[in-house]
């Protein structure tokens, strides 16, 4: 009996140990395993941990065009032709956001000079992933102009800005690539390839040179069909506005014809409250004045 019940306990003493080095030799393998992924992630090159080229141009897009509630600014933009003669227009441009960053968007422009726009209004609603709606008041005949959507690439009110560099392209129209990292000044930025999805698009593609810490666009350059670089936007200067890093002087120049339109924001705010209301046809003929001045 003695001998059975040692030989018992003997068995009961090599399984607890066995078990005991199994789960040992588990343990380390989880640990080793667990070391293993950190440092086979330490070692991927650094592209592979980036963001891709949609990512960027997301938050390039809520950067530049989303910050705020809403928006209110006195704008003074200057049309300069390649001898340096100038004309001046100056007006309040007011957006309002529906919702998140990348969603439906508000916009109404009020025009103070020259004399030959004076008291006209422009109004855009923007929508994610479909054609923009655009109407203009025209005081001189008393008249809304409905834009159609194939006029988006026109230029704004004798601008070298298209109707739809006001309040931006779908990035669904084109696939983003990040081509390399470069420098503008002294910041670090990506540079982002756009190239429109479909044939029916006036430029052949686009570089974007991306804040790597504001994700506010710096430069771009626009090419042709033919490859040929023909128009270029610069951010001239950056200010911080209630804590929203906002381009408040901007460029774009027509590289082919030698024009170019500079913009400056003289008065620039968020969160003001604007009322949705502001933001229809009634308020185009008849804008009301707190807002607009």
């Amino acid at each position: 009996m003695k001998t059975k019940f040692a030989s018992f306990r003997l068995s009961a003493k090599y399984l607890l140990t066995s078990l005991q080095r199994r789960l040992m030799r588990e343990a380390r393998y989880a640990v080793t395993k667990h070391w293993w992924i950190w440092i086979i992630a330490a070692l991927l090159p650094l592209q592979a941990l980036a963001l891709s080229g949609e990512e960027v141009i997301k938050k390039s897009q809520a950067a530049f065009l989303y910050p705020g509630k809403d928006f209110k600014a006195r704008v003074v933009m200057k049309l300069i032709n390649k001898d340096g003669q100038e004309r001046v227009r100056e007006m309040t441009m007011l957006r309002k956001n529906a919702g998140e960053a990348g969603g439906d968007q508000k916009y109404f422009m009020y025009f103070f000079q020259p004399v030959d726009v004076k008291d006209m209004t422009f109004m855009i609603y923007k929508y994610p992933a479909k054609d923009d709606d655009r109407w203009m008041f025209i005081p001189a005949i008393n008249m809304v102009k409905r834009i159609a959507a194939q006029d988006k690439r026109s230029s704004f009110v004798g601008s070298d800005f298209t109707y739809e560099d006001v309040s931006g392209r779908d990035i669904e129209e084109d696939t983003h690539v990040v081509e390399r990292e470069e420098k503008v000044g002294d910041r670090d930025c990506y540079v982002v390839k756009s190239t429109p999805k479909g044939a029916d698009s006036d430029f052949g593609y686009k570089f974007t040179w991306v804040d790597k810490a504001n994700f506010l666009p710096l430069k771009e350059e626009q090419y042709d069909r033919k490859g040929t670089r023909y128009k270029q936007f610069t951010a001239d200067e950056v200010a911080d506005v209630k804590g929203q890093p906002t381009i408040i002087r901007r460029t774009m120049k027509n590289l082919q014809t030698g024009h170019r339109t500079e913009v400056a924001y003289l008065k620039t705010e968020y969160d003001l409250g604007i009322e949705d209301s502001l933001f229809s046809e009634r308020f185009l003929r008849q804008p009301p004045r707190k807002w607009v001045d």
